[in-house]
């Protein structure tokens, strides 16, 4: 019996990745509305589920804001709009 080698052949290929700029809701603490008010928005607005909007409710409660959404800029806005209108604070950064 003969043992055959393969000769495998390293190619190295350059990838060109494009960068594409992520940015951020952040949501603001307030002394006007409730928990369960900001957790319903953020189930409505953003898609969270229930754990996630309720700790992003109580990290803005007690630190004073939280980013609660991250993608492209066109797609944060209107969810950053909707969040104003509900009477609450955000901005995209």
């Amino acid at each position: 019996m003969s043992t055959k080698e393969k000769i495998q052949e390293q190619v190295d290929v350059d990838v060109l990745e494009q960068e594409v700029p992520q940015h951020e809701i952040v949501l603001f603490n307030d002394d006007v509305h409730t928990f369960d008010y900001v957790i319903d928005a953020l189930m409505n607005v953003c898609e969270h589920d229930y754990i996630q909007a309720e700790q992003c409710t109580v990290l803005v409660h007690y630190k004073g804001k939280c980013a609660v959404k991250t993608g492209d800029f066109e797609e944060l806005k209107p969810k950053c709009s909707k969040l104003l209108q509900l009477g609450l604070s955000a901005e995209i950064v």
